[in-house]
């Protein structure tokens, strides 16, 4: 599903300058990641926040927010805020704010390994069609 390129564009305007925060695309839209942790992030015309574990039930509480169900079941830590919730610049800068102070507690994302590539097969020679004979054979 299609991301809101104005509310991305948003929040990338708050965390312009901030060491450590990238941009990928999660989630079917944009997520914004601090040393590798989602701390944020767009999808249709939601804002995806992750306030983290002890935080959530608090969020929920809130006015416009919901459960994000990604996959059929909540996911503990993250909410998704409906645009009244983040309509206004200082109603938005806090829930980023909100999220990267719980993403600023987690270690850094380790850097995944690239999976090793299978190692090439070497060509093989072709084989001849033609029956080969010994020297000093004969046929009968």
């Amino acid at each position: 599903m299609p991301h809101s390129r104005e509310l991305a564009q948003r929040i990338a305007a708050l965390v312009d300058g901030q060491d450590g925060v990238t941009q990928k695309h999660m989630f079917g839209g944009v997520a914004f990641l601090l040393r590798g942790n989602m701390f944020c992030g767009v999808t249709n015309n939601q804002l995806m926040v992750r306030v983290g574990p002890d935080a959530y039930e608090a969020a929920l509480r809130r006015p416009h927010t919901t459960e994000m169900t990604f996959t059929g079941r909540p996911l503990r830590g993250f909410v998704y805020v409906n645009p009244a919730g983040f309509r206004t610049a200082p109603s938005l800068a806090s829930w980023v704010r909100r999220a990267m102070a719980f993403v600023e507690t987690l270690p850094p994302k380790r850097k995944r390994r690239a999976k090793p590539q299978p190692a090439k097969r070497q060509p093989t020679q072709p084989r001849s069609t033609k029956s080969t004979r010994r020297s000093g054979a004969t046929s009968r």
